[in-house]
């Protein structure tokens, strides 16, 4: 009689296309199952809601949901795709029920939610897109439900689906257990039992005989739903403190424990609730212990009739909580998705700190003493020099934390209470691990005394009111209030050495998930063109970033006008001297004070000198000498005899980084392609080492740039430096492996650490 089911109700509210690159016709297709059992019964849609009425375009292909009774799935409404960063509201919720009869299911197991995206090509039948829509599986993303949460979870569960398919499906997923048949006959008196006539009796200090006890898995049913039950009502009280809409839930909490053996059964000694108790299935029938007590223990031994009538109050009182929670979110649907989300985006960097390692180290001082200029009585800072040893190899001493980090995580036993993405989640071993050492004592020069960037008003920017595009914000009325006006946010993406404009992508799509408002340039000038003069390739940066800024400029002065600009770049190799290089010309001057976030992805931002990869600087070697790159010349400082006179010399010298209110700097020690003190702009072994005028020359540059960031002012720079530490076992035995390609081309393969930088510090990319 004691039965109870599992309700996992799924909202799915909007579908986001950030990135597709098909046209055509999607749908969301969603199941369940339970992940201990594969050929057990799968989760079973009981009940579906349309929030909302579907679209035009989706109504003329004659989509709507559906329920496939075959593998006891659920279909969206199929609708077309036509275009990039396209919003379709689903607003549908649809509830699945799996059974927990006959205790078939371990207390341990967890509940595994699988979406699926369906694809099916634009065709001139319509009728025949839609037959072959149901069977055209394209990207598949699954997420867990471990078994703590199965008593009661409220949670946002954004769907990505793969670096292919790019797109946002916004959903959240809400959890409850429930009495079995509940959904058949709701009570509209959480406190009347309609299926058992008579008073509720608390036998359980009266003498009866054996056959009248309950038995362990009834009592344990009866604390699952007794725990499900306080986490519903403490959900709902929640979230109506949150989104401020009341539900008067006061005569319902004055009436919910007046029985007396609910006191009883929650201080029974059954283990955790929460999946851990390990006697489920198991009845205790140690019948000979006196009077049914176990010295100081609450007896097992209560009454079946009472434990029974109290199961079926919890139930009656759950389904009364559970109708109205559900009818609670139609009513407010957005604001709880929104406050969800805003929870789930706090909780990223408490959850993947399993795989990323905090540390902070101060800014370092001058590595050169002061004034001294004489290379035979070259002076290193006594840290730095006492800081390396003969058998220090810091490319090595980083894999190797890494990877000893990678077995502590192979011994965790991860147990948490929120869902689990099974793409990080799935295999832990195989995300990267990231090292995040934040640089203090780094303040930056700022033109505005209280804060980062002076209140601009855009009729006193002299870099926009000049040139074409630009005549509209001379006539701009001063009227209008600054409430009004608009930030425009600008993030300009410049790729490698024989790069494609799209190479970051994955970084740009996360960047919009968490800031949407943001302008996107994916800079296209130099594509086909990295192998020249790195002076010619910023000068082409420079003017496309400048236009790209004054069309919008033009086109926010149309609508309402701007209360201020901020720019932030991301390079990735070479880009990153490309961007340096743009933000050194002239032009770029005036718009420096708009800089924001530089983030830095392998970029040698101090050249290939003191590179150790032979086999790389041969290639480097060979470029130079039979294809006369000029940008290889530049990088290895072979483009002038004079150490002070080579462009990467004097690039550093240049204020390119002083402007920037954050930088995050991305390198990885399996990068065989960009030396790996270069890409995190410190101090290398070989040239602390170095007494000779090119180790000098090294030094001097090392110290202009940070300077740049060291610049005095009150406030505060954010400066980080991000180790990722790829897991190698994936690459295999092959040559880019070998030469240090792999982990250089991941950074623009793989999105997981580009999740984990930005969504554990989302302040920096708004």
């Amino acid at each position: 009689m004691c039965e109870t089911v599992q309700e996992i109700a799924i909202y799915i509210h909007k579908f986001h296309n950030l990135d597709l690159f098909q046209q055509g016709f999607y749908q969301i297709k969603v199941s369940m199952r339970w992940e201990d059992h594969e050929y057990a019964s799968l989760g079973t849609p009981a009940r579906v809601v349309q929030y909302e009425a579907h679209d035009l375009d989706s109504k003329e292909i004659g989509g709507a949901w559906k329920i496939n009774d075959i593998d006891n799935s659920f279909l969206t409404q199929p609708f077309p795709i036509k275009y990039a960063r396209q919003d379709v509201c689903l607003s549908v919720m649809v509830s699945f029920v799996l059974s927990l009869c006959n205790n078939k299911v371990p207390p341990t197991s967890a509940v595994i939610l699988k979406f699926e995206l369906m694809q099916a090509p634009v065709a001139e039948d319509r009728l025949e897109s839609v037959a072959f829509l149901e069977a055209s599986s394209v990207a598949v993303h699954e997420f867990r439900i471990p078994p703590k949460a199965l008593l009661g979870l409220h949670s946002y569960c954004p769907i990505h689906f793969d670096v292919f398919h790019a797109v946002l499906v916004e959903a959240s997923v809400h959890v409850s257990i429930l009495k079995s048949g509940y959904y058949s006959k709701l009570s509209s008196d959480p406190y009347t039992l309609e299926d058992l006539a008579g008073e509720i009796i608390d036998r359980s200090n009266q003498p009866v005989g054996p056959g009248a006890f309950a038995s362990m898995n009834q009592i344990m049913d009866v604390k699952s739903l007794l725990v499900s039950r306080d986490a519903l009502l403490e959900e709902l009280q929640r979230l109506s403190k949150s989104i401020d809409q009341v539900i008067d839930l006061t005569d319902f909490v004055s009436k919910m424990n007046n029985v007396k053996m609910f006191d009883s059964i929650l201080r029974a000694d059954l283990g955790n609730v929460y999946g851990e108790l390990g006697g489920r299935g198991k009845l205790h029938n140690n019948f000979e212990k006196a009077n049914g007590t176990q010295g100081d223990r609450i007896p097992y031994f209560l009454a079946k009739e009472a434990v029974v009538q109290i199961f079926h109050l919890l139930g009656a009182q759950l389904s009364y909580l559970w109708s109205t929670f559900l009818q609670f979110h139609r009513a407010n649907k957005t604001k709880i998705l929104e406050f969800l989300r805003d929870a789930w985006a706090k909780d990223r960097r408490a959850e993947w700190s399993i795989w990323m390692v905090y540390s902070k180290v101060e800014m370092p001082h001058h590595y050169i003493s002061s004034g001294n200029h004489d290379s035979s009585h070259h002076i290193v800072d006594k840290r730095v020099s006492n800081f390396w040893k003969l058998a220090d190899d810091p490319v090595q001493i980083a894999a190797t934390r890494a990877e000893l980090h990678r077995r502590s995580i192979g011994q965790m036993k991860i147990n948490t209470r929120s869902i689990q993405d099974m793409y990080i989640f799935g295999d832990p071993l195989r995300i990267p691990i990231i090292f995040v050492e934040r640089v203090i004592n780094a303040p930056r020069r700022t033109f505005s005394e209280n804060s980062y960037f002076r209140n601009l008003d855009m009729l006193d920017s002299p870099g926009l009111v000049s040139g074409p595009g630009t005549e509209a914000l001379k006539k701009f009325p001063r009227g209008i209030s600054r409430k009004r006006r608009r930030e425009l946010k600008i993030v300009v993406f410049v790729h490698g050495f024989q790069g494609h404009h799209l190479d970051l992508r994955l970084v740009r799509n996360q960047w919009l998930l968490i800031d949407p408002k943001i302008e996107v340039l994916m800079s296209q000038v130099n594509e086909e063109k990295t192998s020249g003069d790195f002076r010619e390739m910023g000068l082409r940066l420079a003017e496309e970033v400048i236009s790209f800024l004054r069309r919008k400029v033009e086109k926010f002065s149309k609508s309402g006008g701007l209360r201020e600009i901020r720019i932030s770049f991301v390079g990735h190799s070479i880009g990153n001297v490309i961007i340096r290089a743009a933000l050194a010309e002239r032009t770029m001057e005036p718009f420096r004070r708009y800089l924001y976030t530089y983030v830095s992805i392998s970029g040698p931002q101090l050249g290939y000198l003191y590179s150790s990869n032979s086999l790389f600087n041969s290639g480097m070697w060979f470029m130079k000498k039979f294809k006369g790159t000029q940008c290889i010349h530049q990088l290895t400082f072979t483009d002038d005899p004079i150490f002070q006179k080579t462009f990467f010399y004097k690039l550093c010298e240049k204020k390119t980084l002083e402007n920037f209110r954050h930088i995050i700097l991305i390198s990885s020690p399996q990068d065989g392609y960009v030396p790996y003190h270069s890409s995190r702009l410190e101090l290398c072994r070989s040239a602390s080492m170095d007494y000779s005028k090119k180790g000098r020359a090294f030094l001097e540059m090392l110290n202009n740039c940070l300077d740049q960031i060291r610049a005095p002012t009150s406030d505060q720079r954010v400066f980080m430096r991000c180790d990722v530490n790829f897991d190698t076992s994936s690459y295999g035995k092959n040559f880019n492996s070998f030469i240090g390609r792999a982990a250089h081309i991941e950074f623009l393969e793989s999105d997981v650490f580009v999740r984990f930088i930005m969504w554990s510090f989302p302040e920096l990319f708004r």
